[in-house]
């Protein structure tokens, strides 16, 4: 073997996982996967739904959303032999609600849509417009910065209240999946600098919703667990890792051993694996303790109606805890097959979905009927003010990925490719000073 060429023991094959799978190969290192699930793909996962009818049909456990400034994303779905175009439905950034109001953006270069998109904001003042333009500006005039401990809503206080509830509070609780008052400001800064004056995908721009087309499972997992394959790297799943210990010469992860380890598991997972093994991190361990994580709620219901987009913003309110519906017949399931998403939500299961359903028939579509409720407890961290999230160096030949890992993004797809295409190009760079 080599002396550059290291064997890579990767812990999880979510998006994180597989992104620093294909970045290790690339690299000329002899990768093997640990999943402890049956399938791959971690949280961003697909469930097997039986409709009204007896049908059958593949739903992903929540209603996940990419956008055109995911380079990196949509970079490695191309490495693995997706063509993004074919699985992926994109359009302007839209956020009107069922009445037609609010905003959406035509399909124009940056930052021309976003001008434009203000200036014919439907339902708003022109005082409301101009005061968005001046503070997106001065957003921009000052390299989209602000102090650590700012959050979104200290940050957007002087806003026109009908600019928060149409813009500013959508895109935080999508983006971040935390509450404006308790949401990081930089953070949220940082996505609207990517996503309203970034650079696009081919011929999406960078604020495009890009919304799957297939499960999700075809958008990456199951191409790159082919492609890693036919690169010789092993992926093994239904094989959870109990035992990591430090060797004389790297690492121990079960029976195997391996010159570098990267924890691509979730971080609960990743503290379980360093407590058991009593191997010592207290740094890196307080901090990815010290995460708090959020729910994502969505609501799969049958209905007769087509909405008038693929997407619609919803008012969250009191007992209506929905910020996003999503017309599925639009995108890959079938007719009359609605999404009802709540981000940062609270309650059981039974409780949200009686919520939604009666949110749904408030707006006057009383025949919207449940079909299948999923909450994911932890779907996301809670991207806080000031928030020390873990380092992707744990110790010597160990390392660590995620979309919950120090990064630029809060819990999205493109910051879990990203964190692990650093964690590999990271653990090369080191062998490389070593050699």
């Amino acid at each position: 073997m080599a002396a550059s060429r290291l064997r890579v023991a990767i812990v999880g094959a979510g998006w994180a996982g597989l992104a620093a799978a294909v970045e290790a190969v690339r690299a000329g290192h002899a990768v093997t996967v640990f999943e402890a699930a049956r399938t791959l793909g971690g949280r961003a996962r697909t469930l097997d739904v039986t409709l009204p009818d007896g049908r059958s049909v593949d739903l992903d456990n929540g209603q996940h959303i990419l956008i055109g400034a995911y380079h990196h994303t949509l970079s490695l779905m191309q490495t693995v032999g997706v063509a993004p175009a074919q699985v992926l439905s994109g359009l302007p950034l839209s956020l009107r609600d069922p009445q037609g109001q609010g905003l959406a953006l035509p399909a124009w270069p940056s930052p021309l849509d976003a001008i434009w998109g203000i200036a014919t904001a439907r339902g708003w003042r022109w005082a409301d417009r101009l005061t968005f333009v001046r503070t997106c500006l001065a957003w921009r005039a000052h390299g989209f910065q602000c102090p650590a401990h700012v959050s979104v809503a200290a940050l957007c206080d002087g806003l026109p209240q009908r600019v928060r509830t149409d813009v500013i509070e959508p895109l935080c609780v999508s983006a971040l999946n935390t509450p404006s008052q308790q949401a990081s400001g930089q953070v949220f800064l940082r996505v609207l600098r990517d996503a309203l004056f970034g650079a696009g995908w081919g011929a999406w721009g960078a604020s495009w919703l890009l919304l799957p087309r297939a499960a999700l499972g075809r958008l990456l997992p199951d191409a790159a667990a082919a492609w890693l394959a036919a690169q010789g790297a092993t992926v093994r799943t239904g094989h959870r890792v109990a035992l990591l210990a430090r060797t004389a010469s790297g690492w121990q992860v079960d029976a195997d051993r391996f010159d570098a380890v990267v924890l691509a598991c979730p971080s609960w997972d990743a503290i379980r694996l360093l407590q058991d093994n009593v191997i010592e991190a207290p740094t890196w361990l307080a901090h990815a303790q010290a995460l708090r994580h959020e729910a994502i709620a969505t609501v799969y219901a049958t209905s007769a109606r087509t909405l008038p987009a693929p997407m619609l913003a919803l008012r969250e309110g009191p007992g209506a805890p929905a910020q996003f519906v999503f017309d599925r017949g639009q995108l890959d399931g079938p007719p009359g097959l609605l999404a009802f998403v709540a981000s940062a939500c609270q309650g059981e299961r039974q409780e949200l979905e009686r919520q939604v359903l009666a949110q749904a028939h408030a707006l006057g579509w009383h025949d919207v009927a449940p079909l299948r409720t999923v909450v994911e407890k932890r779907a996301t961290f809670a991207c806080t003010p000031g928030l020390v999230r873990p380092g992707i160096a744990i110790a010597e030949g160990l390392w660590a990925c995620g979309d919950w890992v120090e990064g630029p993004y809060p819990a999205t797809l493109e910051g879990a490719v990203m964190s692990g295409q650093r964690a590999a190009t990271t653990l090369s760079a080191a062998r490389r000073t070593a050699d």
